[in-house]
């Protein structure tokens, strides 16, 4: 069967017995067009089947496509159902909004494709979720020649002052404290350490380092504080990976987890513990867990700004520590 011609500009001009600027000034900018031409061309248009320029046509002409990349890193009902993400996307969505830009999120770790899908993305600019140094991905976002903004440094706050703080409230008086941590690199491994401190996402690394200095200075020994390593962010897996903790160190009096509802596994494993989480989310509240409270919102809109080239305020100081009863 052969294919049909596509409709264009030319043959819409045709068949209204205009000229084909007048077709574009009809869709792009209709104030330089009598009413009586712009009923006659979109006439002819719906005659012809014509449903208006190629929005990656107009993208090419005109050197932009008004379209923000949001590099998740993660599968893509992880925006939806993680209630970090969405706050983060929710200040991203705000900032496109303001300004008249769309937004496209690219899921990552779907397999070796994934460079070339973030690279051959029509974006403007790329927001990348936190990442490691050395993830190909921001490599090829950042070989497009696009502003490339990661979710890290001024972006976000000083998580290892941040750590520091709240593991000084949570380990305080315990005897065996213990970390439940975010994933430490792209394998995203689930085990059970001591005292560890290397880790390729940096927000997972400055928490570390945060809470060993906490550690240290209330006088306890960082190298024998049992780390569970989860492979994902969700209570479920926090609730396997608590098992692993107990199994090891059944001694356990004070969990310092990485954000809420791993904190809320935490407590339920060990009701007579001090637990502490992160982000003071609805689920902190409602669970009375002390937790670190910051505006990952705020933190998606600084980075929206800067990746649109304007300037945009530093979140680093932007946190504080809010204590409940699961550290009383």
């Amino acid at each position: 069967m052969q294919q049909r011609r596509r409709v264009t500009m030319t043959d819409v001009a045709r068949a209204a017995g205009v000229s084909p600027m007048t077709v574009s000034y009809t869709y792009n900018r209709p104030q330089r067009v009598s009413a009586e031409t712009r009923e006659a061309v979109l006439a002819a248009a719906a005659r012809l089947g014509y449903g208006g320029p190629d929005p990656s046509a107009r993208s090419l002409r005109y050197g932009a496509t008004r379209t923000l990349g949001v590099v998740l890193g993660e599968h893509l009902t992880y925006a939806f159902d993680n209630p970090q993400a969405v706050e983060f996307l929710a200040g991203i969505a705000e900032v496109c909004a303001d300004r008249g830009y769309g937004m496209l999120i690219v899921p990552t770790g779907a397999g070796p494709d994934d460079p070339d899908r973030v690279a051959a993305a029509a974006v403007d600019g790329y927001v990348v979720w936190t990442t490691t140094d050395d993830d190909p991905v921001l490599t090829a976002a950042r070989g497009s020649g696009r502003p490339v903004i990661v979710h890290g440094g001024s972006f976000t706050i000083d998580n290892r002052a941040a750590a520091r703080a709240v593991g000084l409230v949570v380990f305080a008086g315990a005897g065996r404290p213990a970390v439940l941590s975010f994933p430490v690199d792209r394998a995203r491994d689930t085990f059970v350490t001591a005292g560890l401190s290397a880790a390729a996402y940096p927000v997972t690394r400055d928490r570390l380092d945060g809470y060993r200095d906490a550690v240290v200075e209330l006088g306890l020994d960082w190298n024998s504080v049992p780390v569970g390593v989860c492979r994902t962010n969700d209570e479920a897996e926090a609730r396997r990976v608590m098992e692993l903790l107990l199994s090891a160190a059944p001694d356990i009096d004070a969990v310092a987890a990485m954000n809420d509802p791993m904190a809320h596994a935490a407590r339920l494993a060990l009701p007579s513990a001090r637990v502490a989480g992160w982000d003071d989310s609805a689920l902190a509240t409602t669970a009375g867990l002390t937790t670190v409270a910051q505006s990952l919102r705020s933190q998606g809109a600084a980075c929206a700004a800067a990746a649109l080239g304007e300037a945009a305020s530093s979140q680093r100081d932007a946190w504080r520590v809010i204590e409940r009863d699961s550290t009383t």
